[in-house]
């Protein structure tokens, strides 16, 4: 006997693994870049001038906070995606948010440091999240994402 929804689910498109990796990918090393940050290692962190250093360890903790979900976040959201959940979206989705509320702060703070590139890296992770996001979107809506 076949349940009903696995007939009207659709078949698991081959881009569906590739987005799917690539995603698991990108975000581990965001969680990475968090996680060497943040307990402060310093072979990880010598490139990085004394006062930009200075700045990320002075941030509050909700700032922290946002990086958490905009990382680990998009870390459980490219699982749930290779898992083929729809909880995929909503949590691409609080990635890309906190992500973009995140560097939109540290634009805005005219006493952040300003390190060369930075502007242009910060553009390509919201890209790219809003990227993941749209695409667990559009598989959630043709009903790939169960």
């Amino acid at each position: 006997m076949t349940d009903s929804s696995d007939e009207t689910r659709a078949k698991t498109p081959w881009h569906l693994w590739v987005v799917g990796a690539v995603s698991l990918l990108w975000n581990a090393f965001g969680c990475f870049d968090f996680t060497m940050t943040a307990t402060r290692n310093a072979a990880y962190l010598e490139p990085y001038p004394q006062e930009m250093l200075d700045y990320w360890f002075a941030m509050p903790l909700w700032v922290w906070a946002l990086w958490v979900i905009g990382v680990f976040g998009g870390l459980f959201a490219s699982i749930l995606l290779l898992l083929r959940r729809k909880l995929a979206f909503p949590l691409f989705a609080a990635s890309f948010l906190a992500a973009a509320i995140s560097m939109l702060v540290g634009t805005l703070d005219k006493d952040a440091p300003r390190m060369e590139g930075a502007g242009v890296m910060s553009a390509v992770i919201i890209i790219i999240a809003a990227l993941f996001m749209a695409y667990a979107w559009w598989m959630s809506r043709r009903d790939v994402l169960r």
